[in-house]
């Protein structure tokens, strides 16, 4: 069996893995409201990176990021936050570290709004500077879960929501021990369906989560990771096919 976590790895089994694909997956620790562990946007990147890594050859999953950027989620105990600069500093520096190492094709699971802005600016920074290296990020999981599954799967605001009903779906498929229904309450806020307007969280909703996160089940938070993990599959595995390169015509 492969050991696909690089903290259980040594000198020895890493070298004979001949790894060269790495996962990251990054996260935070805020509040979910009183339903939804801090350590959510984590432990779903991380279980999804793992998944991902198991269906794959010579791919390492990289310890997690528990800290995001959550200045803007802080008016709920509680948010243990990095700056947005430090972040992109962090996360640049461990993909560096991958590189130095040889391991030129990286995917990043990001499990937190607030991390897409430096995940980003880490990422072009680190492909102007190595621009043989294939790196992709998949920046919002809960989007491209809702564009994957059939319309009718989630009952209000397609599923979205901080802690809301995809959140609070997928947190009940992979670590129900730590959720609570009894306490799921949320808002839904009306936005511009073109133009973001800048927030803090204390302006969509009274709770420490919005959404519908009344309306989550786990047979729809496994649909979830099921959609997610088959096209993060494929998706690697086609791109080890194009040499992490757009394909042209």
């Amino acid at each position: 069996m492969q050991t696909i976590k690089l903290e259980e790895l040594n000198e020895k089994s890493f070298l004979e893995a001949d790894i060269d694909k790495a996962i990251l997956a990054v996260g935070s620790t805020e509040s979910h409201g009183g339903h939804l562990p801090y350590g959510c946007d984590t432990y779903v990147g991380y279980d999804l990176a793992l998944e991902v890594a198991g269906k794959l050859s010579r791919t390492v999953v990289v310890p997690p990021l528990w800290f995001g950027m959550s200045l803007h989620y802080r008016h709920k105990p509680m948010a243990v936050s990095l700056s947005s600069e430090t972040l992109s500093l962090v996360v640049k520096e461990i993909l560096e570290s991958l590189v130095h190492w040889n391991i030129r094709k990286i995917l990043v699971i990001n499990g937190h709004d607030g991390n897409i802005p430096s995940i980003e600016i880490a990422a072009r920074d680190l492909k102007l500077k190595h621009p043989d290296l294939g790196l992709a990020v998949l920046d919002a999981w809960w989007v491209t879960a809702g564009n994957l599954l059939p319309e009718n799967t989630f009952e209000v605001w397609n599923g979205l929501g901080h802690g809301g009903e995809g959140e609070t779906s997928i947190g009940l498929a992979m670590f129900p021990e730590l959720c609570d229904l009894s306490q799921a309450k949320g808002m839904v806020p009306e936005m511009d369906p073109n133009v973001k307007l800048v927030w803090n969280f204390q302006e969509l909703t009274d709770f420490g989560a919005s959404g519908a996160p009344e309306k989550a089940t786990p047979e729809k938070g496994q649909k979830m990771k099921q959609v997610l993990v088959d096209y993060l599959v494929d998706f690697v595995q086609r791109m080890d096919r194009q040499n992490w390169r757009y394909e042209r015509s």
